[in-house]
């Protein structure tokens, strides 16, 4: 898997508040918004599954 640049325009506050979480997490800004990304797209992905195994067997 290759990888993009992706860039954005945050609020200084915000910017500042990524930098506090990833320097807790010994991590760049960079690794921390990424991290976060990937979390909330598998958690979503997760849900689905679950969503349609319950509609596949039927919720009891």
């Amino acid at each position: 898997m290759g990888s993009t640049v992706l860039s954005l325009r945050i609020d200084g506050e915000l910017l500042d508040r990524l930098r506090h979480h990833a320097a807790i997490r010994g991590m760049s800004v960079q690794d921390y918004v990424t991290r976060t990304l990937i979390r909330d797209d598998f958690d979503e992905r997760f849900k689905a599954a679950v969503d349609e195994t319950e509609r596949f067997y039927g919720v009891q």
